[in-house]
């Protein structure tokens, strides 16, 4: 059998989910919305830190939600549902079977084992769209961020991919649209994107947290989320130095904030993009300082970018991994400022 959506329009973009969700929103309900606002409009900002012996790197710091695809689409009040499927060979026929009645399917994966990208080391969680395969050819078509033409990719690499032997794995995680209406307004979706946002980097709400430790299972991992996630990390950066692996940590991270398709100041850039897109739709709720401090938040990111990579470098300068954590001290300052406003602001 041998599919392929032909009217699916894929504009390239800089983040893999908020890339896709605009595109898919695209195409189901007619939404034309710009990639920031789709990120903000998923409350996709966070501050993860996660550590685990059995992962590749054991520390990993990232900069958006597991949720903001599914949080897009609850915000503008459009049915749209993720599920795992532990069972590989039926993970694959469901979303076969969608892809042959004409819809497009968001699918999860660690990026590393794409064979169309060629990427150098693990990177859990990227998203993509399916739009067509061929079973003789074994051949899948997916609608990435990188590129406006569907890319090809073997089965094999797909089935890996969506499910990895080691490391972090979304269990062949899917997406399908349910409904194709938005029942809200921006104004609201708004509202409502800023509240979750806030909440979650604050620690009001606990969501990622709880999925992420869902995810884990038995296994050791040691978590923090938002402020704390962020705390977490200008505490322990410095100490990075004393690892054997502290010139691909400090590598692994800076591009992780700047390179690995975030827009940007780890996910910042966007974020205060769609703030000042926010600050006209919703002004009671979005100042201009809170403008102001999602820029400062952004520009101190790449900044940290930098330092890391020198760190990579430079791995025994205690001075380098010193500067490391008092920019990323310098962070947090900033986005406690910024998000404790915006809670305050949106609760009531």
């Amino acid at each position: 059998m041998k599919r392929l959506i032909a009217d699916y329009r894929n504009l390239p973009a800089r983040h893999c989910g908020s890339g896709a969700m605009r595109n898919l929103l695209y195409h189901y309900c007619g939404l034309d919305l710009d990639e920031a606002v789709a990120f903000g409009l998923g409350a996709g900002v966070e501050c993860m830190y996660i550590a685990c012996d059995r992962f590749e790197p054991s520390v990993m710091v990232f900069g958006r939600t597991a949720t903001l695809e599914v949080d897009c689409a609850a915000s503008l009040g459009v049915d749209y549902r993720e599920i795992p499927e532990p069972d590989d060979a039926h993970a694959w026929e469901a979303v076969k079977d969608e892809v042959a009645e004409g819809n497009p399917v968001m699918l999860t994966g660690d990026i590393f084992y794409l064979d169309y990208r060629d990427y150098k080391v693990r990177f859990p969680a990227h998203r993509f769209v399916l739009v067509g395969f061929d079973d003789e050819s074994k051949t899948a078509y997916i609608a990435d961020h990188i590129n406006a033409d569907p890319e090809a990719c073997s089965y094999g690499a797909i089935a890996t991919s969506r499910n990895p032997p080691t490391g972090l794995s979304t269990m062949n995680l899917w997406g399908k649209f349910h409904g194709t209406k938005a029942k809200r307004s921006l104004e609201a979706a708004c509202g409502i994107a800023l509240k979750k946002a806030a909440d979650q980097m604050t620690g009001r709400d606990t969501t990622q947290a709880r999925l992420l430790s869902a995810l884990a299972g038995e296994a050791p991992m040691d978590l923090a989320f938002g402020l704390v996630g962020l705390a977490r990390f200008a505490d322990e950066v410095a100490a990075w130095r004393e690892r054997e692996d502290a010139p691909f940590l400090a590598s692994y991270t800076s591009k992780v904030i700047e390179k690995f398709g975030n827009g940007g100041g780890n996910f910042r850039k966007m974020y205060a993009e769609f703030l000042a897109w926010a600050q006209g739709v919703r002004p009671d709720l979005v100042s201009e300082r809170v403008r102001v401090l999602a820029g400062r938040s952004a520009g101190g990111w790449t900044a940290l970018s930098i330092i890391l990579a020198d760190a990579s470098k430079n791995p025994d300068d205690k001075a380098v991994w010193s500067r490391a954590a008092d920019q990323a001290a310098g962070i947090l300052a900033i986005e406690t400022e910024l998000f404790e406003t915006l809670a305050d602001t949106t609760t009531g």
